[in-house]
């Protein structure tokens, strides 16, 4: 009878084990600064390390996964948002088949390689998803569909989680997905048609980031995947006199 409990007990694990996929992502600390020389608003609630991304994770199980962004400072929650953290705004695109999406949402500045076209986006944000889904709606009508809104998000320690439906990914493995993280800051007064993000400016100030253009033409991302030389090359921007985009910022999807 032991001999047979053991041998259950040990298929209930492998079970369990064979149902969690799991996928991690490390990026390097100290790389919080944009294409290079962005830096954080001049107000203390803005920690250093606040928008350093260190980590993604990314586990299935069943049939909900889990998104988990890791940053290299405390979470705290300044602005009472009741989910553990108040300034950070985390966007996990995420590419699980064909076709998909080259331009980034309102607010980054960013476009997607083409054979990095994401087809899915995960929204962390400490606004309540109501909110969320109104800008959305508002803001990124074309694509509403892919962009998902988690029930629930919630900081705890330094890091961020967020869980969705895997059906509103479409299935599949995420060890075979492409994944993009972009940091971002929770703005709850946006300008424009900005997407609840935060604002990167020539100059710093009390709540803008300081090292950009006081026009759109800079991508408004203060941390993604990759390493340093990939960050700076993605995050390459230029500018026309008029200060419109004559070179967008072009991401890639990092994959296993």
């Amino acid at each position: 009878m032991r001999g047979l409990r053991i041998a259950a007990a040990a298929l209930a694990f492998f079970a369990s084990a064979a149902s969690a996929q799991e996928v991690v992502f490390k990026d390097p600390t100290g790389d919080d600064k944009g294409p290079g020389n962005y830096v954080y608003p001049t107000d203390g609630v803005y920690k250093p390390g606040s928008f350093d991304l260190t980590q993604l994770r990314v586990k299935k199980a069943g049939a909900k996964v889990d998104f988990e962004v890791s940053v290299n400072a405390g979470l705290e929650d300044p602005w009472r948002m009741g989910g553990g953290f108040s300034t950070q705004m985390v966007f996990v695109f995420v590419k699980t088949g064909e076709g998909g999406h080259t331009q980034g949402l309102p607010g980054l500045n960013v476009t997607f390689a083409e054979d990095s076209a994401w087809n899915k986006v995960v929204i962390i944000s400490p606004q309540p998803p109501g909110r969320v889904k109104a800008e959305v709606g508002q803001k990124a009508q074309a694509v509403a569909a892919d962009v998902l809104i988690p029930s629930r998000t919630r900081g705890s320690g330094r890091t961020l989680t967020a869980t969705v439906d895997a059906a509103q990914l479409g299935g599949g493995d995420p060890l075979a997905w492409g994944y993009q993280v972009v940091m971002q800051s929770n703005e709850g007064f946006p300008a424009g048609m900005d997407l609840l993000t935060r604002k990167v400016n020539e100059y710093e100030g009390q709540h803008r980031f300081g090292g950009g253009t006081d026009t759109d033409c800079d991508p408004h991302v203060m941390d993604l995947l990759g390493g340093p030389a990939e960050q700076k090359e993605q995050l390459a921007y230029e500018c026309n006199p008029d200060g419109s985009a004559k070179k967008q910022a072009t991401l890639k999807m990092v994959k296993k």
